[in-house]
């Protein structure tokens, strides 16, 4: 299947309606239909300023990058970015085509058993 991989790219500290931005961004692409998304945290990088940011223990908490990715329809890519649009969220992001699909079957044997 064609379609659209989606990454925004956020500091870990930065919110949006006084929730973590990279978890609303989940949460909110969720509640549109987004089958599913993931969020990874950065160790090392600079940005737009050329400023480099090195996570190490205590220092720069919060200030890191976090990437949130979503691989999805171009249907699906095109109604996340006009909603982020309307909420008005300020987010750097990067659209590339993408092809995707599920390799084998599942069978219940692989299915996650819930406790």
């Amino acid at each position: 299947m064609n379609g659209t991989y989606l990454r925004f790219y956020t500091h870990e500290n930065v919110r949006h309606h006084h929730q973590l931005l990279y978890e609303w961004l989940l949460q909110h692409a969720k509640r549109l239909g987004v089958h599913g998304g993931s969020a990874f945290k950065a160790i090392e990088g600079f940005g737009r300023h050329g400023v480099l940011h090195s996570q190490h223990f205590f220092e720069l908490a919060g200030d890191m990058t976090v990437k949130v990715e979503f691989i999805l329809t171009d249907a699906m890519a095109d109604k996340l970015l006009e909603s982020l649009g309307r909420e008005n969220v300020s987010v750097v992001y990067a659209r590339l085509p993408a092809q995707f699909g599920v390799i084998g079957a599942r069978t219940p044997a692989d299915t996650p058993r819930v406790p």
